[in-house]
């Protein structure tokens, strides 16, 4: 769990600032977002193998050029 201690005298706007970037370190809201819907197995590894292959295919025409 994230936590920020807002100290004596400090804006609000720094802390939530502060907290905003432990949040983003330690990759909830990753997490929440591809949690967000069920995915079944079997297509999330069809997923990934089709980002994959997009990737393959852009790295080739990248050294093509």
């Amino acid at each position: 769990m994230t936590k920020v201690v807002v100290k004596d005298g400090e804006p609000f706007e720094k802390a939530l600032k502060r907290f905003k970037k432990k949040v983003e370190a330690a990759g909830i809201l990753k997490e929440v977002r591809k949690r967000e819907f069920y995915m079944k197995p079997s297509v999330r590894k069809k997923e990934k193998q089709r980002s994959a292959e997009k990737r393959r295919r852009r790295s080739a025409s990248r050294q093509r050029q």
